[in-house]
């Protein structure tokens, strides 16, 4: 092995050896310490001619043109009579190569003369880990070469209930351990987060009202996180037709889009006749009607949240699963925007959704947790934390960059309706409220949900004489749905786990020797966060600037 940049010994082009021939290039995968990589074999020949006693060796140089890397290996021989015909021929056997990309293989013998050269070249790509000739190497099974899912499914129907139940069984892969199962629906969206903790194979149960699902096809897909695909993996899809397992339901939806057609003309002639205003109903179910027939336009909700615990994470997946499909409201997530966010980065991908928000009467809503909290803190001057969700997770953390590009708009707004504040008051409390957020409402959930999500429609629910009501959302309805009652059983899950682990946010936070070498993360002394994006914390505005009227919503 030699250094590339060294220049190799010449002589006079007389007295230099000819150049070799290539002979052949093969590619396979070798065991190395126990783990299977993939290698390169390289073969030439040497020309038989009287230059052969003027050798004193062969070198060959490999550059990866992907990542401008090269090495550089010298054979050193004397040749000193030539028995037969046959041709030497010299190998380089296991140079080791990566999937995917393409190496230039430049060869000559040595010394080599001082004007010109004798070098011979080509270029090799390495095919990618589909090729069954590398699928075994290591590379490629942390890219999940060999992922067989085998994934299954079953489907039943519940005609008394009115609801549909989908089980869904597929085998873990040996370098993933996290897997996101999603179900989805024009209009209908079900995510959620598994892990494999050791097991060979994993099943996750959707549970879905007949009503949420406006056609007979369902799109299931089940996406790994391998160690080096991290969030750019393959995933698996597979649509789902559950029309055969209950028949009437396409009568059902054809009669119901019969019957919808019908009273929308009904509705319309008997106005044109009567050209009276419509009558103010004082009744709620009227009032929500009412209300229904205004927002016409679909809502969206920019959510900012602290990844403090993989509970967590699954309450905030269920939330967004419950808005959208309970509420018809269109939901940003960091988590459900990986692909997009991993290309345009952290900063750039918040900047464009607030400056969208901006223009137009979409909302931001922070729901505000212990790490919500101490990342503020840390941005104010306290210890900067990592936490272990933010480190693992292929996004990273977002909430820091995100406080600091909407706290100097959300100080300067003249009003705070863009902003929502919330927090989950059985898992969180007051105290987790950064301090600039306590100049406006801070909605207890699940308890608040209508009120916030009155606010979301830019609604008012009091009016002079009456109250305002939403059905399945007023407090204590909302578990009444699937749904709803998915979220609730997520969020008590979280309490119990606090309860029986009362130090459970400081074991997610970890130490510096606990992040890996190299990371930047743990490199990084100053306050830089996704993105390449650097805060400076003169121009936070920490809790002694902050104005302390503190608005509480009644009981």
């Amino acid at each position: 092995m030699r250094n590339c940049s060294d220049e190799p010994m010449t002589v006079p082009r007389k007295e230099a050896p000819i150049g070799p021939e290539w002979d052949s290039a093969h590619l396979g995968v070798w065991m190395d310490e126990q783990e299977p990589i993939s290698v390169l074999n390289v073969t030439w020949k040497l020309k038989a001619d009287a230059g052969l006693f003027k050798l004193q060796g062969s070198e060959i140089r490999i550059m990866d043109e992907t990542t401008n890397q090269s090495m550089c290996v010298q054979f050193s021989f004397r040749i000193n009579q030539v028995l037969n015909q046959e041709k030497w021929k010299f190998s380089m056997d296991g140079v080791v190569v990566e999937p995917g990309h393409t190496y230039t293989v430049s060869l000559f013998n040595l010394p080599e003369p001082s004007l010109g050269d004798y070098r011979i070249s080509k270029q090799i790509t390495i095919p990618g880990c589909s090729d069954r000739r590398i699928q075994s190497s290591l590379p490629c099974l942390q890219n999940g070469s060999l992922w067989d899912p085998l994934m299954s499914y079953n489907i039943t129907v519940d005609r008394e209930h009115k609801k549909i139940s989908v089980i869904v069984d597929f085998n873990a892969a040996q370098y993933s351990e996290k897997y996101q199962v999603s179900i989805q629906n024009p209009g209908f969206l079900d995510s959620v987060f598994v892990f494999k903790e050791n097991k060979t194979s994993l099943s996750v149960t959707f549970e879905l009202g007949l009503w949420q699902l406006s056609q007979c096809e369902m799109l299931l897909i089940i996406q790994p996180f391998f160690i080096r695909c991290k969030n750019e993996c393959l995933c698996l899809e597979k649509m789902l037709n559950y029309c055969p397992y209950y028949p009437a339901r396409t009568l059902f939806i054809k009669a119901a889009a019969g019957l919808f057609i019908f009273g929308v003309i009904t509705t319309f002639v008997i106005w044109r006749v009567s050209h009276k205003e419509p009558v103010d109903v004082s009744s709620s179910a009227a009032e929500e009607q009412t209300e229904t027939l205004k927002f016409k336009e679909r809502k969206r909700v920019l959510i900012l949240y602290s990844r403090d615990h993989p509970l967590y994470e699954n309450i905030i997946l269920k939330l967004c699963a419950f808005l959208v499909n309970k509420c018809g409201t269109e939901v940003v997530l960091d988590l459900l925007d990986s692909a997009r966010l991993g290309v345009l980065g952290s900063i750039q991908w918040l900047e464009w959704h607030r400056e969208q928000i901006e223009k137009s009467s979409d909302k931001i809503l922070i729901l505000c947790s212990k790490g919500v909290q101490a990342k503020w803190r840390a941005m104010c001057g306290d210890k900067r934390i990592y936490l272990r969700e933010d480190v693992g997770s292929p996004v990273g953390d977002t909430l820091s960059p995100a406080l600091s590009l909407i706290i100097p708009h959300f100080i300067r707004s003249t009003s705070f309706k863009k902003y929502i504040v919330a927090y989950f008051n059985d898992i969180s409390s007051e105290e987790d409220v950064p301090s600039p957020f306590h100049v406006t409402v801070r909605y207890k959930l699940m308890k608040q949900f209508e009120e916030l999500f009155f606010r979301i429609l830019d609604a008012e629910k009091h009016k002079p004489g009456r109250v305002n009501l939403i059905e399945g959302l007023s407090e204590g309805q909302c578990q009444l749905c699937p749904l709803g009652k998915d979220l609730q059983d997520a969020i008590t899950t979280f309490h119990l786990y606090q309860v029986e682990h009362p130090h459970w946010f400081d074991d997610e936070v970890l130490e510096s020797s606990e992040l890996e070498v190299g990371e930047s993360l743990a490199a990084d002394t100053t306050a830089t966060f996704n993105g390449g994006y650097e805060y400076d914390s003169s121009q936070i505005i920490c809790g002694k600037n902050v104005t302390e009227n503190r608005l509480y919503m009644t009981e």
